[in-house]
């Protein structure tokens, strides 16, 4: 079986995407797996699929790279959105279905391969506040745990420890993001369940350390700047009561290359 398929980042946030409109590919958790595999495969934090959506533009599908199928992910909206307007689907706003429900995305600019996308995100309706630390839902669970220096911090081993402890394995683990600050700048660094390791930035993340810093600082701001290790992301959102609403992530798209491979 050939797949063809295109490969996006979102500020080093890598996934491979396929076009699945016509329902002609199904693949086991294994090949999925070895697709994302970066020695044997491609090479990508997740995999998804646009398919056909009746009432919609498209619904994205989305797989960790363990080939497992995953909660929502955030900069693979934006890169999906992109790739939706790379196959010609050309619009100034999209509606897709998501695994967490309806969003809208946003064509901000595009030059040659590379897009600006805006996603609005889930709403969130509810925080837990545990000293330093926050845990709440953006489409995927994420722990937020404030530090004095991230680059300090050994986020393999201290986001693996807290991915999967006493207060998350009820939960089904969580992703977990250490921050901290610097002058107006969030620096974020995440470990993701499903890809079991750190990645390069987090969509998801960067929106729950948003609204964590938001809760911890008291204000929220008109926009906030993140910096992940492969680049830079903003999220804007409104405060309603206890509510986090018209939630907002904008960044880069960038379209890699694209190819075929034989399963």
């Amino acid at each position: 079986m050939k797949i063809l398929f295109s490969k996006f980042h979102g500020a080093g946030n890598d996934f491979i995407i396929v076009d699945n409109r016509k329902q002609e590919y199904r693949l086991t958790e294994e090949q999925i797996a070895f697709i994302c595999h970066r020695r044997f495969g491609i090479g990508g934090d997740g995999l998804m699929f646009l398919e056909n959506s009746e009432a919609y533009d498209f619904e994205m599908k989305y797989y960790n790279s363990d080939g497992k199928e995953g909660t929502m992910c955030g900069n693979g909206g934006r890169c999906i959105t992109a790739f939706a307007d790379f196959l010609g689907i050309r619009k100034k706003q999209y509606l897709f279905q998501a695994v967490d429900g309806l969003h809208k995305a946003e064509v901000i600019d595009k030059k040659d391969s590379q897009w600006k996308i805006s996603l609005q995100m889930s709403d969130v309706e509810s925080v837990e506040v545990m000293g330093d630390s926050f845990f709440l839902d953006t489409g995927s669970p994420h722990h937020v745990e404030f530090v004095e220096n991230v680059q300090d911090v050994d986020v393999f081993k201290q986001g693996k420890a807290i991915r999967y402890n006493d207060f998350y394995e009820p939960k089904g683990g969580t992703n977990v993001n250490f921050v901290s600050m610097e002058g107006d700048t969030i620096n974020v660094r995440t470990y993701e369940r499903g890809v079991e390791d750190e990645t390069l930035a987090c969509g998801t993340g960067v929106t729950a350390v948003a609204i964590a810093a938001a809760l911890k600082f008291g204000n929220v701001k008109s926009e906030y700047k993140l910096h992940a290790l492969g680049g830079d992301l903003k999220v804007q959102f409104e405060k309603e009561g206890d509510v986090f609403k018209n939630i907002w992530l904008k960044g880069p798209a960038v379209h890699v290359f694209s190819g075929e491979i034989e399963l």
